[in-house]
């Protein structure tokens, strides 16, 4: 560990980045009986929250919000990293692995607009706004007379630019509206039915040095069995896809009587077509679903999916 008598908690700056340390913190002293100064913070800016200009994926993809605490682990200089799990890339550095992960919260997307209902009350050609092409692509399925348009930033910031008129509409995660105590500016739930949300939403990932098994054993009393059988279907999903393109993805794997039911769908950009999987098994299968699914829906792909 980074010294004796602490465990230091390596977190990016945003309101809600914080906040999800605090929850790990939080449960660490709850589960351990140490103090807050045993677990302390560091913030560690990534070159993610940098780019607020253009999409991510056309700037280099989820490793923009881990790189640098990636490199503080590996480094020495933190002892964890506290991420949302939809932001880890599917192929970790060398050296650094999932420790697990927090109970999940919520994984459904949320509509909030000042004006309008619901998705489907939207005038034709409103302005959604979006950072998320998964988010963009299934607003131009449901409702193709739309505007989308990214929409970057923080929760925060993404909600005061809905207060000044920028967008008619925009979609949040209900996890970090919850975790950020937001949840009042929600005008409608968007139900997995209808929106399927980004694979790992709503769970907390927590990353250690591969062969640090102290800080392993520290944190086994706060993770949740079952939140890593879902995602260990999720990300084999992803990984599967991920691997030759950046299209809009979205996975979800939930427990039913004892068993995993995963989820998956790929759209086009323009939202013109999707193409969906699901798979029910074993938890001890769980990746196993995630791949299969993804390899089902990579040989349905057309050539051309990607283009539109």
């Amino acid at each position: 560990m980074a010294s004796s008598s602490t465990l230091v908690i390596g977190t990016r700056g945003s309101p809600l980045a914080l906040a999800q340390a605090h929850e790990t913190q939080d449960r660490l002293v709850a589960a351990r009986g140490w103090t807050v100064e045993h677990l302390p913070l560091s913030i560690i800016k990534t070159t993610g929250d940098a780019i607020q200009d253009r999409p991510l994926s056309e700037a280099g993809g989820k490793g923009l919000f881990t790189k640098e605490l990636d490199i503080a682990l590996l480094e020495g200089s933190i002892d964890l990293a506290v991420h949302s799990a939809k932001d880890l890339p599917t192929t970790l550095p060398e050296g650094i692995v999932i420790a697990g992960f927090l109970p999940r919260e919520d994984v459904r997307d949320a509509f909030i607009s000042h004006r309008f209902k619901s998705l489907q009350d939207l005038p034709q050609g409103a302005v959604v706004g979006s950072a998320s092409l998964r988010r963009q692509a299934q607003v131009r399925r449901l409702r193709p007379d739309l505007q989308v348009t990214l929409l970057r930033g923080n929760v925060q910031t993404r909600l005061a630019k809905l207060e000044r008129g920028e967008v008619d509409a925009t979609l949040l995660a209900m996890a970090g509206l919850r975790r950020l105590g937001l949840t009042d500016h929600v005008t409608t739930v968007l139900e997995t039915d209808d929106f399927l949300p980004a694979v790992g939403q709503g769970a907390i990932a927590i990353a250690i040095r591969a062969e640090d098994e102290q800080v392993r054993e520290v944190l086994q009393p706060i993770l949740d069995a079952p939140t890593g059988h879902a995602l260990a279907a999720e990300r084999a999903f992803l990984t599967i896809l991920d691997g030759s393109c950046r299209t809009p993805i979205a996975g979800h794997a939930r427990l039913i009587g004892g068993e995993l039911e995963f989820r998956g769908l790929v759209l086009r950009p323009d939202g013109s077509e999707s193409l969906e999987a699901m798979r029910r098994g074993s938890l001890g299968d769980a990746a196993a679903l995630g791949r299969d699914a993804g390899s089902e829906l990579r040989a349905r792909m057309p050539v051309d999916f990607l283009k539109a």
